[in-house]
Parts: C-alpha cells; structure tokens; sequence
C-alpha cells in the first residue's frame, strides 16, 4: 500500500492557545490536515492570535489562518474551505475516532493531561509535564533562551520555573494573576496602550490596575467566572506591540513541531 501524502495525513493539535496557534500555522503551512481540540470555554488571554477563539466566537483568522467551530461530522466541509476545524473536546477522547497520524499536545498545562503514546503513530508534546520517549515520542522545549524550539527525543524539557520569560527588562511584574474571584468586566481592550495604575478590568467589585506603561497585549474574555489567583492579563512593557500576530516565541515551536514531524514521520512511514 503506497504511503499517504502529506495533504492526506491528519494532525491533531490538542489546545489552541497561542503557541498551539503558531505550530498550527507551521503545519498548514507545509500541507498537513489539522483538526484543534479545546475546552468549551477556553482562559486564554493573547485571544486575537488564538485560533481557539474559534469557540467562543464562531471563527477567527490569525494572520493567514482560519479556525472554525464545528463537529467531528463536519471538518469536511472546513477543510473544503481551506480553514481549520476547532472542536470542543477537552478529555481528546475523539482522538481514537479521527485516526491521526501525529497527535501534538499543545495545553501548555505544565503537567500531562492524558496525551499518551497510543493515541497515534507519532506523538509530540509541548514543554513541561512530558518525557520522551516515555509518554510522548518527542518533547519540544519552550522555555525562552538558547533551546526554545529543541526536539528532545530522549529525556524531558527544562522544568516549569513559575516565572514569565523577560520582555524589555520586566518578567513576573509584566503578568497579572487574579486579586479576587468574580465576572470580567473589560475597561481596556486588548492592543491598548495603558499607563501603569490606570484601571484595566473588574472582577466583580474589584478594580485591577494595571502593573506597568506599555501594551496591554492579553486579557481574558469578557464575562469570564475568574477564580482567585487564575492568570489574566498580560501587559507588555513595549509599546505599541503588534497584538494579532504570531509571536516569536510560537513561530520558534511551531517550527520544532514541524521539524519532529517530517524527521520522525518520515522515519515511520507515515507520509511521502
């Protein structure tokens, strides 16, 4: 039986934040099939560059790319039209019915949520949480520095500091977790150039200013429970930081995917 093409050959990207947004675009870039798996209310905060906005919003293009909400018995008719399907299904259980070639887990939660070596022929996972070729075939590092992007197909990626990478001299300070539970009530909108103290959003009652002058480049959804401590905002000391594109950060991963991808599927015979 001859080998499938790549335009045949179905990935499976698990989450649709913003780094699994920038691998997504790497591997339709290069003509793989993607479905996106998320939550029914995803907490993402970089929103304009997440293709899994897709499910609160219906659809959303980042940059070149389109994300659709659909269901499994309609990515069809998404990929007819060039764009990507994104599904509610945060457990993966569908994985079993899609029958992917390469399932990439792109949570970003730190720690393994269930992604596991028999859920396809090639499994790869981003950052901390995972070992290969333990859990995963290949582990792509994320953390900021000299190896942001390395294929790690022996052993884990470095561990999860807690602490926000450096942007313009600022780290943790750049990053605002919630002070207090309630709603998210928007003051500023994503791309807003705000002043250090200027009030940002409510949580309920609560006032949350904001930490530092520049962009305020993340913010959680409108109307969004936050529970107390949740992460929720994020403001760039930059200004004028372009908010609807791809970071650098995701561009460097998304290509370690795509490099793990046609390496070690070539390897196992999955595509031509």
């Amino acid at each position: 039986m001859a080998e499938p093409h790549i335009s045949d050959t179905l990935i499976v990207i698990r989450g649709g934040g913003d780094l699994a947004t920038g691998v997504a675009q790497k591997l339709w870039h290069a003509g793989f099939k993607l479905i996106m798996l998320e939550t029914a209310q995803p907490m993402m905060i970089r929103r304009p560059v997440c293709l899994g906005s897709a499910i609160a919003d219906g659809q959303i293009t980042v940059e070149d790319v389109t994300g659709v909400k659909t269901l499994a018995e309609n990515v069809q008719k998404v990929w007819k039209k060039s764009e990507i399907p994104v599904i509610v299904n945060p457990s993966g259980d569908i994985i079993h019915m899609l029958k992917p070639a390469v399932v990439v887990d792109a949570i970003l939660a730190k720690k393994n949520l269930g992604t596991n070596r028999q859920m396809a022929p090639l499994t790869i996972a981003l950052g901390p949480g995972f070992s290969a070729p333990e859990d995963v075939d290949a582990v792509i590092e994320t953390m900021r520095g000299h190896n942001l992007g390395r294929i790690i197909t022996k052993g884990k990626p470095l561990a999860n500091t807690g602490i926000p990478g450096v942007i313009a001299g600022k780290s943790k300070e750049r990053v605002i977790y919630a002070p207090a539970a309630g709603l998210m009530r928007h003051r500023r909108e994503i791309g807003a150039q705000v002043q250090q103290g200027e009030t940002l959003f409510y949580l309920g009652d609560t006032a949350v200013p904001s930490p530092l002058t520049g962009t305020l480049r993340g913010l959680i959804a409108e109307g969004t429970l936050v529970s107390l401590g949740l992460k929720i905002a994020d403001v760039d000391p930059r200004p004028n930081v372009p908010c609807d594109q791809i970071s650098d950060k995701a561009r460097a991963i998304g290509g370690g995917v795509l490099d793990a991808v046609l390496m070690l599927g070539h390897k196992k015979g999955l595509f031509v």
